[in-house]
């Protein structure tokens, strides 16, 4: 039988908030345990939350980026499940009436097609504790340091087909929520986690098979592979003629495998209601127009414009525009070398090779934009050769100085005199007669040895432009 997997994604986003959701406690990462949580978080007896004014714009700018239907007025709820690292016996989170209703996201696919995925909602919870497993022999710790901190639970629709679409929709999301500077993104330290919905169904079928849920995993790579994992095992069991149970999976990286956590609650098992210390909140035109007057331009905005004002590729132009921090690098080393393809093909290239090998990202790069705009513009006024520009840019990456100072120091100023340039296209000639008769005599391969010979000769120093035009002279006369 031919298979169709159908996944839906929950991607829980933290919000770049100095304080917590209901209380004013810090959000700050990585403290000592239990440092940051404070009485409002610990749901201590008397104690009575307050909403964060700015986690409510950051939900509204995210609804924004992504078309949703904004509601004017949304509820907060209690949502009731015992656990060791929930210590109010509830968490606080949106359920009929959530803050960002219907809204969509564009991803592209490996062949270049556009694809619309649907969101479903968007809604305001605040974060449970977390539960430390490997420093207690037989036992389990509590840190409630992250206790109260706000997310964003962004749910899609289940019209992702593949773990590759998952993955892609994963990317647009983080992209929009760093363009948006409601999050950092940060997978590592929990700042955007993904719960994902697997269920598989005989193609050409309408009716949804029983999904799994495989909770928390925190990489993009992961996620692919978990996914990937859970079909091959949803598969196996119904080719076997059992059936999928509806449940909680967890992800195991370092076995490559899903494991069962626990049955698949519904959501009446959660008993929502109001919660009653919190009044309704209530949005008026004013608040929306200001948020929107506030807007930055998002990822597709910029892809687009890429492509108009710079004539790139709309694969180049998708690739710098994915990621904030490279695209604003990218503009400004545009803006100081003039030469939009060029900076695309040295921040791809060069930069980025560079930056994957020493694990760090753009915001740390050791050479500034305008920096790098200054060597393209050397390479385009024919000061130094694009091959010469390469030893330019490692002597910046080690920080050996500004371009013009490396430049004049290594003596790497590029030969343009036609003359010197003759003379050792004379010497490579007289050097090697019988290849220049094996050339003349139709072997045109051989062109590509002359032009090695001359740049050795001139120590890679000769514009290999004009080693080109002049050797083609020679050699034919």
């Amino acid at each position: 039988m031919e298979w169709e997997v159908v996944i839906g994604l929950e991607v829980h986003v933290q919000l770049a908030t100095k304080s917590k959701i209901f209380s004013g406690a810090s959000t700050l990462f990585g403290q000592a345990p239990n440092t940051q949580a404070c009485l409002v978080d610990l749901g201590m007896p008397g104690v009575l939350p307050v909403l964060n004014k700015d986690v409510v714009k950051m939900a509204v700018r995210f609804g924004m980026g992504v078309d949703a239907e904004l509601a004017s007025r949304s509820v907060f709820a209690r949502k009731n499940y015992f656990y060791p690292d929930l210590p109010k016996g509830y968490q606080i989170s949106q359920f009929e009436l959530p803050i960002v209703g219907r809204g969509h996201i564009d991803i592209t696919l490996d062949d270049g097609e556009i694809k619309r995925i649907g969101i479903t909602r968007a809604h305001l919870e605040e974060d449970a504790g977390k539960s430390l497993h490997e420093d207690f022999h037989g036992m389990t710790g509590i840190d409630l340091n992250r206790a109260g901190t706000p997310l964003l639970e962004v749910v899609s629709e289940p019209d992702l087909r593949s773990a590759k679409e998952a993955v892609a929709y994963l990317k647009a999301i983080h992209s929009l929520i760093r363009y948006l500077e409601i999050s950092d993104g940060n997978m590592a330290e929990g700042s955007m986690r993904c719960d994902a919905n697997v269920s598989m169904r005989p193609k050409g079928q309408e009716a949804l098979g029983t999904r799994a849920e495989i909770k928390n995993v925190n990489s993009f790579r992961f996620v692919e592979k978990a996914i990937n994992h859970e079909i091959e095992r949803q598969i196996d069991i119904l080719e076997s003629g059992g059936e999928i149970v509806q449940e909680t999976r967890l992800y195991d990286s370092a076995k490559n495998e899903t494991r069962s956590m626990r049955s698949k609650e519904e959501a009446n098992d959660y008993r929502y209601f109001p919660d009653p210390d919190l009044l309704p909140v209530v949005l008026d035109d004013d608040f929306f127009a200001e948020v929107r007057a506030d807007l930055p331009e998002l990822p597709q905005q910029k892809r687009q414009r890429f492509v108009q004002e710079f004539e790139l590729s709309e694969y180049d132009a998708s690739i710098l525009a994915a990621h904030r921090d490279i695209a604003d690098y990218f503009e400004v080393v545009v803006s100081a070398s003039n030469h939009p393809k060029l900076a695309a093909n040295w921040v791809m290239g060069e930069l980025s090779a560079m930056l994957n090998k020493s694990d760090i990202d753009i915001t740390q790069s050791p050479i500034k934009p305008n920096q790098l705009g200054q060597l393209i513009v050397r390479i385009t006024d024919n000061t130094i050769s694009g091959k010469i520009a390469k030893t330019v840019f490692e002597a910046l990456w080690n920080q050996e100085g500004e371009v013009d100072a490396i430049i004049k120091e290594k003596g790497l100023v590029q030969m343009t005199d036609s003359g010197a340039i003759i003379a050792l296209i004379d010497q490579v000639i007289a050097d090697n007669p019988g290849q220049v008769e094996a050339y003349r005599s139709g072997k045109d391969k051989l062109f590509g040895f002359f032009v090695g010979q001359v740049m050795k000769l001139s120590k890679g120093k000769a514009n290999p432009e004009q080693v080109n035009e002049l050797l083609k002279k020679k050699l034919s006369s």
